[in-house]
């Protein structure tokens, strides 16, 4: 339905609507790695930055349902192996009751990033020490923790 909406309007429409029709609001993030140690990052066409995949999860949907899902969606793979759960934070950039389960998967199955689309704008593997210019500051801060094995903080 968002993608209906010019870009302008999806993120506001979105977090007007979760509002309206919830107490709290749970999404999902993956930091999907290779074997080479690089990182799988994505560009919305809604949202300024580079970002893990991920999404809102859905009623009646578990939170390993949606990360399947965002990621296949977002990245065109497929989780080889569940994920490990590594965080759950309270994200306060849009709203108080909004909160982010943050995965970490090593195991994925091959596939082609998905081509530009509205939702995707572009989505490619980074080295580490190299992510894009645009990466957005908690992309990086839950990358840090998890490769330098630090306690996760809080809020997103």
């Amino acid at each position: 339905m968002l993608r209906y909406l010019p870009k302008a309007l999806r993120l506001p429409a979105f977090i007007a609507w979760s509002l309206a029709t919830r107490a709290m609001t749970m999404g999902v993030r993956c930091a999907l790695f290779d074997e080479q140690g690089r990182v799988f990052l994505v560009r919305h066409t809604y949202v300024k930055g580079w970002h893990m995949p991920g999404g809102g999860v859905e009623r009646g949907e578990t939170v390993l349902e949606a990360v399947r899902k965002e990621v296949r969606e977002e990245a065109g793979l497929a989780l080889a192996q569940p994920p490990a759960l590594f965080a759950i934070y309270r994200n306060t950039i849009h709203s108080r009751f909004d909160h982010v389960a943050l995965f970490v998967a090593r195991s994925v199955d091959p596939g082609e990033p998905p081509s530009p689309n509205l939702e995707i704008a572009e989505a490619a593997w980074f080295p580490l020490d190299s992510l894009p210019e645009g990466t957005t500051k908690p992309t990086r801060t839950c990358l840090e923790e998890i490769t330098k094995s630090l306690t996760p903080r809080e809020i997103w």
